[in-house]
């Protein structure tokens, strides 16, 4: 299965945060999965990292408007890099691409990926696959949405989601939720 790993640019080598995505594509790929990731450093870089230490297949989906912002490339670990010209574009193939998506915490940027991937379950503009998302931030962060926005959002939607508290819950939910 392609798995995307949606996660923050921040983490460096040695950080907590790095050796736990690090761990979490290594587990996929030993697993049997391909990991997707947006290609460049921080924990995208770990689970590409991880992934390829354990002889899994990378792929690193980037594009020419984050190079041009940050004057960045695409980290060693990618094997396959998928270039777009716009994050739009690039975002869309992470969640298009995918037969399931595991997001560890992040900013804005991991905030918009999983509110895309959502919207697009929501609005079956994409088939229903697992969204698992990685620690408590992320529990607190869509529970705070939804109890101030509950009227609007239903419950089938909210069902869309599913949290798991670390790497491990994350990995088990995720061959769980595929074997069904």
């Amino acid at each position: 299965m392609n798995i995307t790993v949606f996660g923050s640019a921040s983490p460096q080598p040695g950080h907590s945060a790095y050796e736990e995505a690090r761990r979490l594509g290594e587990l996929l790929a030993r697993a049997g999965h391909t990991v997707l990731t947006g290609g460049y450093m921080g924990t995208m870089e770990a689970a590409s990292r991880g992934a390829a230490e354990a002889g899994g297949h990378v792929v690193g989906v980037t594009c020419q408007q984050i190079e041009d912002w940050r004057a960045a490339k695409h980290n060693p670990w990618v094997l396959e890099e998928r270039k777009f010209p716009t994050l739009r574009e690039r975002l869309y193939c992470l969640v298009d691409s995918c037969d399931a998506a595991l997001a560890l915490p992040g900013g804005i940027g991991t905030l918009d990926e999983i509110v895309t991937m959502w919207s697009q379950m929501q609005t079956a503009a994409m088939a229903v696959r697992p969204l698992i998302l990685i620690g408590e931030g992320w529990r607190r962060t869509i529970t705070a949405l939804l109890e101030a926005q509950n009227e609007h959002i239903r419950p089938a939607h909210r069902d869309l989601l599913s949290f798991a508290e670390d790497i491990d819950g994350a990995v088990a939910k995720l061959a769980e939720a595929l074997a069904a």
